[in-house]
């Protein structure tokens, strides 16, 4: 009985020693926050000051998107068997062209959106400006319009610097050989202000592809909610237009491939029958052999000539009925609007983050400054 008894007076002593340990942990962050606390209050009314500058200078930003569904098709091409034997016996090779036309996967379409050629179109694309009372393109408002923030100011001379100088120093070397490159290969060169208006396009502009769901979404994100709205019906317009011209590319050129036979073989039964009314006009009351022959082979190449004229005016009007079956369709889903609420952080909430890294860098301090003083102390001896 006596073991017992000594036994839980020693279990607890056991904690409360823990808990004395505990206590004392506590009490000695709470003495060095306490003693810290000068730092604290001017960390925090640091980053308060910040705070309220980059929330004063941020500027408001408008979200618009669009989101659409692309209906994906695997239709054929139609010439049949028929035609094909037909134009063949004409001597007409109308080749394979019963394969499927080639279609642009949405999960590629942010890849669209990084051709230049595609960020130049958008660049050029018209925006009406309320203001103005007239339409401007991306480019000029971003080059004559636009005036940077003063957050954007200080980011770009601060931070930026470097990139501005190294941009300097290669424009004055290697501006000549850039035209050299120019003569000698036919490439374009992405000039230095279309440089910086695919970084804004970049900045502003996203598509983003939901491949479980298989729908598109397009944002567009400007200080100005009207451009917003147009930016993203511009990028949606330009991007489903290349899309359908390279669904459509191989159909077309069935098309124009047939209808350059077509007329072909009109001009030759045409003339067939040219040749045959003449004949019989000119023979009306000759019955020799060689006459009643002579009839007959016009008269064939006449059929077969308007054969292969009537199946090719068949097919000009399939192919044709082909190219619309082939253009892709997009089913909208959500439609751009005038957003009518800012996208971007909230002033208080940019103030109360601010605030709260001031804090914790205080505190960071304040406990840091022990071992920075033992640190010293320490190279001091040595």
């Amino acid at each position: 009985m006596n073991y017992m008894e000594d036994k839980t007076e020693k279990k607890d002593t056991l904690y409360e020693h823990k808990y004395d340990d505990d206590s004392i942990d506590f009490i000695a962050h709470a003495k060095t926050i306490w003693e810290g606390r000068t730092s604290i209050i001017k960390s925090t009314l640091i980053f308060i000051c910040i705070g309220i500058f980059v929330a004063i200078t941020t500027p408001a930003e408008y979200t618009s998107s669009i989101v659409f569904k692309p209906i994906l098709s695997s239709s054929k091409s139609k010439l049949n068997g028929g035609i094909s034997g037909l134009a063949a016996m004409a001597g007409i090779n109308l080749g394979d062209i019963s394969g499927s036309s080639a279609e642009i996967h949405p999960t590629l379409y942010p890849k669209i959106f990084e051709d230049y050629n595609f960020q130049k179109e958008l660049m050029e694309s018209p925006l009406f400006d309320e203001s103005l009372k007239s339409e401007i393109s991306f480019a000029k408002y971003y080059t004559e319009i636009h005036k940077a923030s003063s957050l954007e100011l200080i980011k770009k001379y601060t931070l930026g610097l470097p990139t501005i100088l190294l941009s300097a120093l290669k424009k004055s070397f290697s501006k000549k050989k850039e035209i050299t490159r120019l003569n000698d290969n036919e490439f374009e060169i992405i000039s230095e202000t279309d440089q910086k208006l695919i970084k804004i396009l970049k900045r502003q502009l996203s598509i983003n592809v939901n491949e479980k769901e298989g729908f598109v979404r397009i944002s567009a994100k400007m200080r100005n909610k009207f451009y917003a709205a147009q930016m993203a019906k511009n990028v949606q317009n330009i991007l489903q237009r290349k899309v359908i011209a390279h669904k459509i590319k191989k159909a077309e050129e069935d098309l124009a491939f047939i209808e350059e036979r077509y007329i072909e073989k009109k001009m030759e039964f045409e003339l067939a029958q040219k040749n045959l009314a003449t004949y019989r006009d000119a023979n009306k009351n000759v019955n020799t052999a060689i006459a009643k022959t002579q009839s007959e082979r016009l008269e064939s190449e006449y059929q077969l000539a308007f054969s292969v004229y009537s199946e090719l005016a068949k097919q000009v009007e399939s192919q044709k009925i082909q190219v619309k079956e082939n253009t892709p369709v997009f089913a909208i889903l959500q439609n751009a609007v005038i957003p009518l609420k800012k996208s971007n952080i909230s002033k208080p909430l940019i103030l109360v983050i601010y605030s709260f890294l001031g804090i914790f860098l205080g505190i960071f301090i304040a406990f840091a400054r022990p071992f920075i003083t033992d640190i010293k102390k320490e190279w001091n001896n040595k």
